[in-house]
């Protein structure tokens, strides 16, 4: 069974930082590419980055380029997403999850997620 397990949100404020984690079982790790979306009340779904298991190559949505940083121990099957210099408008739930290809995290079409963590940030 596939799980995806998040932690590390809280409540910061502008410009300060947070590092989210995303724990992986239940698949072949190196198979398959990690991607964070988040969600706002009342926003649409978007993805935030993306990083590829077999050969760590990165993407990044250009709200958050510059900013965040995505990374992953291969060895314990987590993902890490460094924030920084958070703003108000990153506030949302931050969501892990599975996808097969880049192809299919660019079209939020994902095998499994977790069950998110919430960020706020504060003005």
């Amino acid at each position: 069974e596939v799980q995806l397990v998040e932690s590390g949100g809280g409540l910061v404020q502008a410009g300060g930082s947070l590092r989210l984690s995303c724990a992986a079982s239940g698949f072949t790790f190196d198979n398959y590419g990690i991607g964070w979306f988040r969600q706002a009340p009342g926003k649409e779904r978007e993805g935030v980055s993306y990083i590829s298991s077999s050969d760590g190559s990165t993407y990044y949505a250009d709200s958050v380029k510059g900013r965040f940083t995505i990374s992953s121990d291969n060895a314990k099957n987590t993902v890490f997403l460094q924030m920084n210099s958070l703003k108000p408008e990153d506030s949302a739930v931050y969501y892990c999850a599975v996808f097969s290809s880049l192809f299919n995290w660019y079209r939020m079409r994902y095998i499994s997620w977790g069950q998110g963590t919430q960020v706020t940030v504060s003005s």
